[in-house]
């Protein structure tokens, strides 16, 4: 058995591959899988739902293996499996303890169900691949619509229930106490988080969604303590890196969802470092 080893090195004729068709439509693609990201992204961080939304990404497995088996598009897969199984999640688990517990059987039968779809599936190796590392060069134009319509729903309730959802996740107990709807906006939550996840893993697989979908944020916060501009700064990193992501890509041929992940990890670590050597200055002097 032999093993093909792809060549990674500059390529004079980026600017041509950068123009083409799939490439136009992976740029707008992963311009609003990354807007998505953004939307949600600070609301997983200040929830702690991280752990959530990496198992919603695993919970999509089964969908977009079972897809294959009944000859449906894998982004319907995917879609319906991991807001199924956010609405699990959401039902399942009041308190944190337990979402958490509630995240990980949801999660454990999931995977089984997963694996028991590749099984049978006869085409299912090259989907699994896509699933756990995405292939944003391959986005069709049924998917653009789907991610479309996805940004514009997460984007129309997020603004409907910005205020309480914020609430809500900061101090719940006190939110509760003033009867703000604590459990349905979880569940709201949970639900948004299923179909910005669902529209990530197509973008860079379920094994690097977390950088694109909660370390923009996280850096985010730590450049601004406002919501609204911290979700604005979000979206704008989850872009800006997609971009640069695609354009390395056409520049040195390789999978873009490497360079997109190095890109706003590299961005976290610098802001991380700044905010660090900023606390220590005071106590220094």
């Amino acid at each position: 058995m032999t093993t093909t080893i792809l060549a990674v090195g500059y390529q004079q004729n980026w600017w041509d591959i950068l123009t083409s068709s799939f490439m136009r439509n992976a740029l707008i693609g992963g311009t609003l899988v990354a807007l998505a990201a953004g939307l949600i992204g600070y609301f997983i961080v200040i929830r702690s739902s991280a752990f959530a939304a990496h198992a919603l990404a695993h919970i999509g497995f089964p969908g977009a293996t079972g897809a294959v088996l009944v000859g449906l598009p894998v982004g319907v897969g995917l879609t319906v499996f991991c807001v199924g199984g956010a609405l699990a999640i959401g039902a399942l688990g009041k308190r944190a303890e337990e979402r958490e517990v509630a995240t990980g059987t949801v999660l454990a039968v999931a995977m089984g169900v997963g694996l028991l779809f590749s099984s049978m599936a006869t085409k299912s190796s090259s989907t699994v691949t896509n699933v756990l590392f995405g292939n944003l060069l391959a986005v069709t134009g049924d998917q653009l619509v789907g991610f479309a319509g996805g940004v514009a729903a997460l984007a129309a309730v997020i603004a409907v229930v910005y205020r309480p959802l914020l609430f809500a996740s900061v101090n719940p107990a006190v939110a509760e106490a003033k009867g703000v709807p604590v459990r349905a906006l979880s569940v709201v939550f949970m639900v948004l988080l299923g179909v910005a996840v669902a529209m990530a893993v197509q973008a860079v697989g379920m094994l690097l969604l977390f950088a694109l979908v909660v370390t923009p944020a996280a850096t985010a916060i730590m450049l601004t303590a406002r919501p609204p501009a911290a979700m604005a700064v979000s979206a704008v990193l989850s872009v800006c890196a997609v971009w640069a992501g695609l354009v390395i890509s056409a520049m040195f041929n390789m999978p873009p969802s490497f360079p997109i992940v190095a890109i706003v990890g590299a961005i976290w670590l610098l802001v991380w470092l700044a905010a660090e050597r900023r606390h220590r200055a005071p106590a220094a002097a």
